[in-house]
């Protein structure tokens, strides 16, 4: 049986999915409610029942598709800090960012943009998290830049492998063993900086 709450869910999922689309198109600024309402043919009163403004599309979003990142970080916040649990952490915000490839496609498409709504901070702060789960505070500073270029290796392979030829997922695993090698390379400089000269 359809409810009304499930209706409301599914033209809320209606209004995110067609302005994720135009602002990826036409850029978040270009685009306005008026576009959105008429590419889903209802009256801008039926979206603002939804949405008052773009920023508040583009924040549900966000936080919708940023549950994934929200349960990596807090899976990592509640294991031992080895390497075997920082690869994981990979693993996992690896299928978190594929999963929300449209949102993170239209973060890297529109950096200026982003920064200057509140969820450019919000993903900021996740961003932050992660790396900080990634690398040890203590480690050398080449170690901890393999951590956060870890990081970043996944959102710019994203990007930049749109436009290479080959099968998406052997592209993805490519990416994702990139990310993983780094962390790999990181312990491995940390444990031996550890070891005393003598």
């Amino acid at each position: 049986m359809v409810t009304a709450q499930t209706r409301r869910g599914d033209t809320r999922r209606r209004i995110q999915d067609v302005a994720l689309e135009l602002f990826a198109e036409r850029g978040y600024e270009k685009t306005s409610l008026r576009e959105i309402a008429e590419h889903l043919d209802v009256t801008k009163a039926a979206l603002y029942y939804h949405f008052k403004t773009k920023e508040d599309i583009l924040i549900s979003i966000a936080q919708d598709l940023s549950k994934p990142v929200d349960a990596v970080i807090a899976w990592g916040e509640q294991q031992p800090r080895t390497l075997a649990t920082k690869q994981e952490m990979l693993r996992r915000y690896s299928e978190a960012l594929w999963g929300a490839e449209a949102l993170f496609r239209f973060f890297q498409e529109n950096q200026a943009t982003v920064r200057e709504l509140s969820i450019g901070e919000s993903f900021k702060g996740k961003i932050t998290t992660l790396n900080g789960l990634l690398k040890e505070p203590d480690w050398p500073l080449p170690a901890q830049v393999r951590c956060m270029t870890a990081l970043f290796s996944m959102h710019a392979g994203m990007f930049a492998m749109q436009n290479i030829e080959g099968d998406p997922a052997a592209k993805r695993a490519a990416i994702l063993d990139v990310a993983l090698d780094l962390v790999a390379q990181a312990e491995a400089e940390a444990a031996l900086a550890e070891i005393p000269n003598g």
